[in-house]
């Protein structure tokens, strides 16, 4: 197995885009670090190939929960969905994403909100793919939310 890091990148814009991943990657993490969105939109991860992003047919769910917040839930079917829930909310933590066989892929992330309010974050879903998977992107559910804070990178592996 052959483990390799992106270049990191700042949050910015309303997308992050890694691109030219190898076809033999089985393994994907996406690497959160204080990430923050401009407004209340969720983080939203999808996953695409050589014709482009793919935003239809996911499995996904997310929830937060923790002592200043009650739980609060969403779901989606454009993308893996990380729960942020509010403008202030930063998210911290590491989605792994997993070839389980031929183009299927599940997904599923432990973290937490690392400004304020102490929350945890989980989340998790499934998308099978039409070709193989070589790129991935990191947006808002509303599409509009800008990147505020924090960064990304990603690691992948065979």
């Amino acid at each position: 197995a052959s483990i390799r890091f992106f270049a990191s990148a700042r949050s910015a814009g309303t997308t992050i885009d890694f691109t030219s991943i190898p076809s033999w990657v089985k393994r994907i993490s996406v690497l959160f670090n204080a990430v923050s969105l401009s407004g209340t939109a969720d983080l939203l991860v999808q996953l695409g190939v050589s014709t482009g992003i793919i935003n239809t047919g996911y499995a996904s769910s997310s929830s937060f929960a923790g002592t200043a917040v009650d739980a609060s839930a969403a779901t989606s079917t454009t993308g893996f969905v990380v729960r942020a829930g509010l403008a202030t909310a930063a998210i911290g933590g590491s989605m792994t994403i997993e070839n389980i066989s031929g183009n299927i892929w599940i997904a599923s992330l432990a973290g937490g909100r690392t400004d304020a309010t102490a929350s945890v974050v989980i989340a998790g879903g499934t998308k099978t793919l039409t070709d193989v998977l070589d790129r991935v992107r990191i947006t808002s559910t509303n599409g509009t939310d800008t990147f505020d804070a924090g960064s990304l990178n990603i690691m992948y592996e065979g």
